[in-house]
């Protein structure tokens, strides 16, 4: 928690200055490292990935989303989102692009609500320039007093993407979502699960929603100990067999159209690909 590619890298160049003499595999010592340190493409956004691949599987689902008396999709659904992270930040922008509305943010400072939905690439810019969301200015609500008391909007989706407990027995039964996801390790007590389930909120466990960052830490390590980027030794033959195709079919105009179209995959789709599927 709290930890980034530069924390990670640091760690990576400490051990490999200890050992890396005698270990040819000390790179794969941490995972989340720069690209540049042997980190992998896809690894920063992997874990909100992987809470949004989690929910679009299950919210296609029609039993799933009978359950909770709604449509299936994402699309039109409404979100709150606690922690405007790494991982709930990266789940606001996938879901925001498949059309979720993403409509409260509750940060450890504030809390913002917008009716309708922010617009996700907006607020995580404000962010990053002015490292709060306190003075964010296209809001319909902000709380700078008690900011977890957002938890209660009413909502579809709740989704905690910050510490572990912050779904108790004190606040479960003012909670309004009727699907809460898991985002965070443990964010829900044993006595809220309880609470939750009795009033028919069907809830994602996160074992299972936010294992993407861990997936893709474990491709991470496996292009370590390979010592080849995921992809390497296929992508020209995949690219080449794509063109031949298209030859067949387009005839000898197909130049310029394989130009623009076929490429081999890259490390990111080739990670978002395994990603989704393991999801």
């Amino acid at each position: 928690m709290g930890t980034n590619q530069q924390t990670m890298t640091w760690m990576k160049d400490t051990y490999a200055t200890i050992f890396g003499d005698k270990d040819i595999n000390a790179e794969a010592v941490t995972t989340g490292k720069f690209i540049s340190e042997g980190g992998i493409a896809g690894r920063v956004e992997s874990t909100g990935l992987g809470v949004y691949y989690g929910l679009r599987q299950l919210m296609n689902d029609k039993s799933f989303m009978d359950r909770v008396k709604l449509s299936t999709g994402i699309a039109g659904k409404t979100f709150a989102v606690q922690g405007f992270g790494n991982v709930g930040e990266w789940a606001s922008r996938f879901l925001s692009k498949d059309g979720g509305i993403i409509d409260t943010i509750i940060e450890w400072d504030c809390a913002i609500h917008k009716k309708g939905g922010f617009n996700i690439e907006d607020v995580a810019a404000w962010k990053e320039e002015h490292k709060t969301l306190k003075t964010y200015p296209n809001v319909d609500e902000v709380n700078t007093s008690n900011p977890q008391s957002f938890m209660s909007k009413k909502c579809d989706v709740l989704i905690p993407a910050a510490v572990e407990k912050s779904v108790h027995k004190l606040n479960a039964h003012t909670l309004q979502c009727k699907i809460l996801a898991e985002a965070a390790n443990g964010p829900t007590t044993v006595a809220a699960e309880d609470i939750l389930r009795s009033k028919g909120v069907q809830i994602i466990p996160d074992m299972i929603l936010n294992g993407g960052g861990v997936t893709v830490s474990y491709f991470e390590w496996l292009k370590n100990l390979q010592h080849v980027s995921p992809g390497r030794l296929t992508k020209r033959w995949e690219a080449q067999a794509q063109k031949n195709l298209y030859k067949k079919v387009a005839g000898a105009n197909a130049d310029q159209a394989i130009k623009d179209t076929l490429i081999g995959p890259d490390e990111r789709t080739i990670v978002y690909s395994g990603l989704e599927e393991i999801m």
